[in-house]
């Protein structure tokens, strides 16, 4: 079950840009991502494209790093910002595999932003930072996405945090 909440990320689209970007895609879904789908590499994995995307500020939260895990959660926190982008026209198949992709633990709003649930979680700390991710942990967090998008093509597939579990599990015992 994912919770919607109301919350407003002004983007203006010119009318140039409408029609670069389609009436399709304009009346498509837009997403803010402020984690692992910062990387463009991640996103053509899981969409087989990048679509366009304008940076953007969530006001009232705060981006989360989560013991055990490479990616971030985000919350509400009065007076403080998580900077993104919002990925622009995504379709509801790529907005079907995004909601796959994210984890059971995160609520999605109005603006497509994941939401992690659990606000009294005892394994989030501190600031989650993109440019450590993606030196420490993209290379092999890509390598879990392309294995996610086989299996959600299997009938019986397996939640995102599954897959997770599974492939870091695999990953810490061949070190």
């Amino acid at each position: 079950q994912k919770e919607k909440i109301d919350i407003y990320i002004g983007i203006p689209i010119s009318r140039k840009r409408k029609v670069e970007m389609g009436e399709a895609a304009v009346a498509a879904h837009n997403v803010f991502v402020y984690g692992s789908l910062l990387s463009d590499d991640v996103v053509r994995v899981l969409l087989n494209r990048v679509p366009p995307s304008s940076a953007a500020l969530l006001n009232h939260f705060h981006r989360f790093s989560i013991k055990g895990r490479v990616y971030p959660a985000i919350l509400p926190v009065q007076n403080r910002h998580v900077s993104g982008r919002v990925l622009m026209g995504i379709s509801d198949p790529e907005l079907h595999i995004l909601d796959e992709f994210e984890d059971e633990s995160s609520d999605k709003l109005q603006a497509h932003a994941y939401v992690w649930r659990n606000t009294s979680d005892p394994n989030l700390y501190g600031d989650w930072d993109f440019e450590e991710w993606k030196q420490v942990h993209k290379e092999s967090f890509i390598k879990m996405t392309m294995g996610f998008m086989e299996e959600l093509e299997l009938p019986e597939s397996k939640p995102i945090g599954a897959t997770y579990e599974s492939f870091y599990q695999q990953d810490d015992a061949e070190k």
